[in-house]
């Protein structure tokens, strides 16, 4: 029998398919939107608030501090300084919500070094959310810590005798003020959990540019009462003029110029710390 073979027709190779490269890079997405940033920001805000629930010792520094730090100076520096309490009060309870608020923002770099040495930002990597979420998010909710140690503050205050002559018009403008100025400075602190080796560092380092900018301004003593080349320092402190701003705005009611300077001393931070922030945080990725 003879069998027949079948020959297949020859198969041509596919043609390569072009690429417009120029197509390829508009069709990805490379960075996210700005509402979804937004939205991934608020999901780690949200997150880190239900941390904060669970872990209610985070806000021992930003309940018992304010109390603690406004009794203290008061009785103790009131007459020295100022002659009695109540005449020490106007001065000193503007300067402790500045300095209670930016004392806590320092916990900020600790809380994000500790999570990093866990491993939990190592869980973010895989995730379609923008760098900027796991640092800002934190930050937010780190807002009510600010607004609780700035209301206390000022309610600790009012039980010792201080009558802030702004009203309550004028106390809201100073904590939003304050806190304004705390979540800014935190960004500082924010780069520096994601530059260091440990938590410990970061408080170390945080304690040694925060505690002398605050101690060394016009929030606890005049200035006139100062040496001249400490005077000089004190003037341009960032941290006087954040304290000036809310002297006149819970004491008087007053939008000054103190306010533009610490606003713009704000954005500044801001502007050059959050993007060093993210790109240091990246390289751990």
């Amino acid at each position: 029998m003879n069998t027949a073979t079948a020959s297949l027709p020859a198969t041509k190779p596919a043609a390569p398919r072009l690429v417009d490269p120029a197509a390829a890079v508009a069709a990805a997405r490379a960075h996210s939107t700005a509402g979804e940033i937004a939205g991934q920001t608020l999901v780690m805000a949200w997150r880190a608030l239900k941390k904060m629930r669970r872990n209610p010792e985070q806000f021992f520094d930003v309940t018992i501090q304010p109390l603690l730090f406004t009794a203290m100076f008061a009785y103790i520096f009131g007459g020295a300084i100022s002659g009695g309490v109540s005449a020490y009060l106007p001065v000193l309870i503007p300067g402790i919500v500045a300095q209670t608020v930016l004392t806590t923002c320092m916990s900020t770099g600790v809380q994000l070094r500790e999570d990093m040495e866990k491993g939990v930002f190592d869980r973010f990597k895989s995730l379609p959310m923008a760098r900027i979420a796991p640092l800002a998010g934190p930050m937010i909710a780190d807002l009510v810590r600010y607004l609780i140690a700035a209301g206390l503050t000022f309610v600790a205050g009012l039980i010792i005798g201080y009558r802030p002559g702004g009203g309550v018009v004028g106390v809201a403008g100073a904590m939003v003020l304050a806190i304004v100025t705390g979540w800014s400075l935190a960004w500082i602190f924010t780069w520096l959990g994601t530059i260091t080796k440990s938590a410990k560092s970061v408080q170390g380092i945080s304690m040694l540019i925060m505690f002398p900018l605050t101690f060394l301004s016009n929030a606890f003593v005049p200035v006139q009462t100062l040496p001249r080349w400490l005077a000089d320092f004190v003037k341009v402190n960032p941290i006087s003029h954040l304290v000036s701003g809310t002297r006149a705005l819970a004491n008087h009611g007053q939008l000054s110029g103190e306010v533009g300077w610490t606003l713009l001393a704000c954005a500044a931070v801001i502007a050059v710390f959050a993007p060093l922030s993210t790109r240091s945080y990246r390289r751990h990725l």
